[in-house]
């Protein structure tokens, strides 16, 4: 069946009005949370009555948790360079936070920088939603190996010492379940009927969700595929870059004075990171802010130091990123401009 003219000029029309619909969603988005981010940076003056140890000790644990990723990064392109995979990584997680597009557009990014450096575009993008997926599984896995300690946790410590030995446990158990499921099914199997009930009961539907174990299988193979035989020193990557970022945000409530549960402040980084993923604002810009200060309440930090807490740890993990990324793309360009 043809389609007539009218329909396909209509449906140019739609697509090219997309990206201003998608901008407008944005802006909607970003009024909203205007107060929210008003807010977090209104707060500024208190960073100068700051405990500078723990202070310092934010950007250090956010900088080993990208070392974290350009290792993982590097596990799954199979290469040993290490300065075409971190100025790809950084200009591309810098584009992703500034243009529309998200997570897709740094992917774009990326691969492109990459395959000027002779990767081949197909086996960096595989590698690049490996990187993606094993990040998502390990962020989505630490309230589910923490929940003891979320029942019964402790205050922490001033020297951190309570949040130390809890990361540290944290890690050993995701290398253990990391590699539990990239060699077993039947957790994964387990994991996919629960999904699956899950969704056809909370959610109503003309037709109820099916073979959502299967996908799941199948994603795992597609991450275990193009990790190889490496998939072993890929697990403690993934579990650092995630770990190192969390304790990023413990060292910002401990540097504004703050002293709540790390069990609870676990809780609020996983929702700040899956606000991250709404791609409605680049970054999440607004959702995390808000989010986090809300989260952070409700584990009992009061609220001069959630804002405190979040300006400091956003800065960080979200702003100084971006002017890396812009110094990498020129770095990667003059280089590789050079070599042509």
């Amino acid at each position: 069946m043809e389609r007539s003219p009218r329909a396909g000029v209509t449906a140019g029309r739609l697509r090219r009005l997309r990206p201003f619909a998608f901008l407008a969603l944005a802006g909607i988005a970003l009024y909203v949370l205007l107060p929210s981010l008003l807010a977090v940076f209104g707060s500024w003056r208190s960073l100068s009555h700051l405990e500078w140890p723990f202070a310092v000790a934010v950007p250090g644990c956010e900088a080993a948790s990208f070392v974290c990723l350009w290792q993982l990064d590097r596990i799954a392109l199979r290469t040993r360079a290490w300065r075409p995979v971190i100025a790809a990584e950084l200009s591309g997680n810098a584009a992703g936070r500034i243009f529309p597009g998200g997570g897709a557009t740094a992917t774009l990014i990326s691969t492109s920088m990459l395959r000027q450096a002779g990767v081949d575009t197909g086996e960096a993008a595989a590698a690049f939603a490996t990187s993606t997926l094993l990040q998502l599984a390990t962020t989505f896995a630490l309230p589910i190996l923490t929940l003891p300690a979320i029942v019964g946790g402790a205050p922490i410590a001033r020297s951190l010492a309570t949040a130390a030995y809890l990361g540290a446990v944290v890690f050993v158990l995701l290398l253990a379940a990391g590699s539990l499921l990239l060699l077993t099914d039947r957790p994964l199997a387990l994991v996919g009927h629960a999904t699956q009930w899950l969704l056809n009961r909370t959610v109503r539907r003309h037709r109820p969700v099916t073979n959502v174990t299967q996908e799941v299988i199948d994603a795992r193979d597609f991450v275990r595929n193009t990790l190889g035989r490496q998939w072993w020193k890929a697990l403690p990557a993934a579990a650092g870059n995630t770990g190192f970022d969390y304790l990023a945000l413990l060292a910002a409530l401990r540097a504004v004075g703050a002293n709540p549960r790390p069990s609870l402040v676990l809780l609020a980084y996983v929702a700040a990171e899956v606000l991250a993923l709404v791609p409605v604002t680049p970054g999440g810009l607004g959702f995390v802010e808000a989010g986090l200060v809300g989260t952070l309440g409700l584990a009992a930090v009061p609220a001069a130091d959630a804002l405190a807490a979040t300006l400091l740890y956003r800065i960080v993990a979200f702003w100084l990123p971006l002017p890396a990324g812009g110094v990498a793309y020129a770095f990667f360009r003059r280089r590789y401009r050079a070599a042509g």
